[in-house]
């Protein structure tokens, strides 16, 4: 009887979603035993005993499993192709919301998230592991994540997507046409998926919510068209264009260009959330005036990397306005500061990550200006994490890191304990590439069980400031400063 009330609940979620009505109940409910393993059913009275569907879900995988339906490696795939059940059909999705938009864009936004969250797309209790804390620096708090949200990959599963065949379906992880794909071996489950259908500025685009957010209500909006992305003008105005219709929502895109990108570049596409990251709570360090734009106010971020806001109620001015500043820093060297814009073969190193959001009905765009040269010394990247910083962060620092939100590698939650214990002077396995900083550590100050978790914590966002600091071409420092009041000039020639 438990198992009958179960999916009856199971149903009944479906039933609330309008995936169907009651005319189609037995035909789901015949769908749904055959998916979980039975041929038999025993009538319940129809109302629910539980309504989270997450609980739902732990209770139906378990039966499925028990039956024999699904090998525990497939579970993702299987728990997607379950919660697809109660998610209704992306016309549905798109028409209630455009129905709620008429009332109000948080209405639909906030409709589609919690939807999300509902039939597990966005993964709230994975999302719950990451280590999260803040820490205070001169420019404000940064905010440090150890992402443990992501599992990692069983080893049935590499073993097996060794004998896969390749395919190119769909093309990419930012496709349409991962809405409602089931997933292989070497590619993750999307069944329960939804897209929202939206336009930017005449182009067909799509947002849904990230599986593994990484800020509150993380969008990604997906151009239709498999194409690269780009920072141009056209960005600038996407950009500004999706605060038309989404006001209530920052957006902002990864650079373009290897090392300073994102990890995608082969797919256009933006993040967008409802956030107030670090950089946009930064006051400005100085104001700056732009005599060919006199109805901009600009100003120098107060930040680690090399930020310029300009703050605009005139879009098309703004528009020109930013366009110009990527073209100028398209074509900028200041060889002193090591920044150079096109090397002898002709290749372009000079791109901006832009990211806007409305602020006291005035559209608020800061441009964040990106070198992806290499060196002898650097060649990982002359303004990228140097390699003192690479035991804890190696990777490319892109969007969400640039405004001052830490994604770390899982790896440094235990590693981080070993170095606690070192600190310690307890037994450890401390691994050699955080030994010279945690003796660094060990030589500032006393530790004790109740304070090493926090004074590590600290040194840890101590390095992220360190890794911004590195990733900025106008150095917080003299030197900087007067590169920086330089290529002002510049944009003013």
């Amino acid at each position: 009887m438990l198992t009958n009330q179960t999916i009856q609940d199971f149903l009944n979620l479906a039933l609330e979603n309008e995936v169907i009505t009651l005319e189609d109940e037995s035909y789901l409910r015949n769908q749904l035993l055959h998916f979980l393993g039975f041929n038999d059913w025993q009538e319940t009275n129809g109302k629910s005993h539980e309504k989270n569907s997450l609980s739902l879900m732990d209770q139906l995988l378990f039966l499925a499993q028990k039956n024999g339906v699904y090998p525990p490696e497939d579970e993702e795939y299987y728990e997607a192709a379950l919660m697809n059940f109660i998610t209704p059909l992306p016309h549905q999705i798109n028409q209630t919301f455009w129905e709620k938009y008429q009332e109000s864009p948080e209405k639909a936004t906030q409709y589609f998230y919690d939807l999300a969250r509902q039939v597990n797309q966005v993964k709230t209790r994975d999302i719950a592991k990451n280590i999260a804390f803040e820490h205070e620096t001169k420019y404000g708090k940064l905010e440090i994540t150890i992402n443990l949200s992501k599992p990692e990959k069983d080893p049935k599963k590499i073993a097996a997507a060794k004998s896969v065949t390749t395919t190119h379906y769909p093309r990419c992880q930012l496709c349409i046409e991962n809405e409602g794909y089931y997933g292989r071996t070497n590619y993750p489950a999307r069944t329960n998926h939804r897209m929202i259908r939206c336009e930017l500025n005449g182009e067909k685009w799509n947002f849904q919510y990230s599986p593994y957010a990484y800020f509150n209500e993380h969008a990604i909006l997906l151009n239709e068209t498999h194409q690269p992305m780009a920072i141009n003008r056209r960005a600038f105005a996407n950009l500004l264009a999706f605060l038309d219709q989404f006001p209530h929502y920052m957006i902002g895109s990864n650079a373009d260009l290897p090392i300073v990108g994102g990890s995608i570049l082969t797919h256009d596409h933006y993040q967008a959330g409802r956030h107030e990251f670090p950089m946009a709570k930064a006051a400005l360090k100085k104001e700056v005036q732009f005599s060919h734009f006199p109805k901009i106010k600009a100003g120098i971020v107060n930040w680690p990397m090399s930020v310029l806001r300009l703050v605009s109620t005139d879009k098309n001015e703004l528009l020109r306005a930013s366009t110009e500043i990527l073209e100028k820093w398209q074509h900028y060297s200041d060889e002193t500061l090591q920044i150079k814009a096109v090397s002898a073969d002709n290749v372009q190193h000079h791109t901006i990550t832009p990211i806007a959001r409305m602020r006291q009905g005035q559209y608020e765009l800061d441009l964040v200006f990106r070198d992806n040269n290499v060196s002898s010394e650097f060649p990982d990247g002359i303004f990228h994490p140097h390699p003192k910083l690479h035991h804890i962060k190696k990777e490319n620092i892109g969007l969400i890191e640039v405004m001052g939100l830490a994604i770390l590698p899982p790896r440094l939650k235990k590693e981080l304990q070993e170095v606690e214990k070192y600190l310690l002077n307890e037994p450890n396995q401390i691994k050699d590439i955080h030994r010279a900083w945690a003796d660094t550590l060990k030589r500032e100050g006393n530790y004790t069980q109740a304070n090493v978790e926090e004074k590590v914590r600290q040194a840890l966002g101590d390095v992220f400031m360190e890794v911004l600091q590195d990733a900025g071409v106008f150095k917080d420092d003299e030197r900087g400063a007067a590169g920086f009041e330089r290529f002002i000039a510049f944009l003013n020639q």
